[in-house]
Parts: structure tokens; C-alpha cells; sequence
């Protein structure tokens, strides 16, 4: 018989709820020393949605996760991959200028 696991499953239901495409959801669960870890797959469309505005939904999904952790005496900790070709803020996109942070501005203004 299959050993149920509340923190995967919880996390599964909250996130297939939230994205557009929930048949690409897969969460895996791997323990050690350190504790639990789930490992989050979602369609590269669906990681806005995921990550919410400034990480607040990925955040919340984070707390509500360890909340579940604390109620089996187990520490849960929730990973979310990048998906194969994603881009991260600030990378240079084809066609378009990175985009500089502060420092690399004041250093163009150093002649």
C-alpha cells in the first residue's frame, strides 16, 4: 500500500488549483538528514502565476507548507524549479537591453 504523504499532496492540490495547465504539475518528495524536500515542476507558461506578484503566492505556498510540516513534526521545505530555457529578471532578452542595476549605472557615470 502507497504511504500517503499530506505536505506532497497538499501542495499538489494548492498549486493545480492555482496554474492554467494542471496536468504539467509534478511534485516530488525526497527526505534526509535535513528534512523534507519537495521538488515543484510546472509548465514554464504557469510560473508567473505561480510566483505571484514580488513571490507573494510562492511565498504563501511556502508558509502554508511548513505549517503542514510543523503538524507532522517534520521540517518541509518547498523548491521551485526554474524550467528548462526560463529567463530570470534583468536577463538579456533577444532584441531588448539589459537591464542595469544601480551600481552598473554609477559606474557608466565615471569617466
Amino acid at each position: 500500500m502507497a504511504e500517503k504523504h499530506q505536505d506532497k499532496d497538499f501542495v499538489e492540490f494548492i498549486v493545480k488549483n492555482i496554474v492554467n495547465n494542471p496536468n504539467d504539475v509534478n511534485v516530488d518528495r525526497k527526505v534526509d538528514e535535513m528534512g523534507v524536500l519537495l521538488t515543484l515542476k510546472v509548465n514554464p507558461e504557469d510560473m508567473g502565476v505561480l510566483i505571484g506578484r514580488n513571490g507573494s503566492t510562492a511565498r504563501a505556498i511556502r508558509t502554508l507548507t511548513r505549517i503542514i510540516g510543523l503538524k507532522n513534526n517534520a521540517r518541509v521545505n518547498l523548491k521551485i524549479e526554474e524550467p528548462e530555457g526560463g529567463k530570470r529578471a534583468g536577463e538579456k532578452e533577444e532584441g531588448k537591453e539589459k537591464k542595469k542595476n544601480v551600481d552598473d549605472v554609477v559606474d557608466d557615470l565615471k569617466l
